[in-house]
């Protein structure tokens, strides 16, 4: 399965398939073999970059539509 990633309504992005989680120097989450996981959008978590669920208690809102990017800048 390819990863696949659905930002929810109101809520945090849930990733799923086969995928690695890394800080900033590279170095690998432990997941203990999840499969899926889901990511704070809201930045009120406790436990980021997982959810925790505090977006619920801080009345986070984001309705979330799939749309097209308009195609990237040329690079100089």
């Amino acid at each position: 399965m390819a990863v696949k990633i659905t930002a929810l309504t109101n809520g945090p992005l849930r990733v799923e398939g086969d995928f690695v989680l890394c800080d900033p120097e590279g170095k690998e989450f432990g997941l203990g073999g999840r499969t899926v996981i889901s990511l704070c959008r809201c930045g009120h978590s406790e436990n980021k970059p997982f959810c925790d669920g505090s977006h619920r208690k801080a009345g986070f809102s984001s309705q979330v539509q799939a749309r097209d990017l308009p195609p990237p800048a040329p690079k100089a």
